[in-house]
């Protein structure tokens, strides 16, 4: 688990979940027990109109333009909770996800 998630350390990074939350925030920290995030989004997709995808995209172009949401200095996520971690510039964006598609 260490070494592969090593290069995401420092980096903002999206936690996404089997539920409605997602988290995206520069990864502090992770051990066994999960993942300590910086400048952490909390968002639960319940408490808004857009899917997850939509979210993260909105997330990623703010962070290009050089702005971000924040709701949490800093915030704990248990392993169990998180189902992948990504990087938030690994993201494949609006017309870069349309593009992306038609390759295949």
């Amino acid at each position: 688990m260490g070494e592969s998630l090593a290069q995401y350390r420092d980096q903002r990074v999206v936690l996404d979940t089997d539920t409605s939350t997602i988290y995206i925030g520069t990864l502090l920290a992770f051990d066994d027990r999960g993942y300590w995030l910086g400048d952490a989004d909390v968002h639960d997709r319940n408490d808004g109109h857009s899917t997850k995808e939509e979210y993260i995209n909105e997330a990623c172009n703010l962070e290009r333009s050089g702005n971000r949401r924040t709701n949490r200095t800093r915030v704990f996520v248990e392993r169990r909770a998180v189902m992948s971690i990504s990087a938030l510039s690994e993201v494949v964006a609006g017309d870069e996800a349309e593009a992306e598609t038609d390759r295949w």
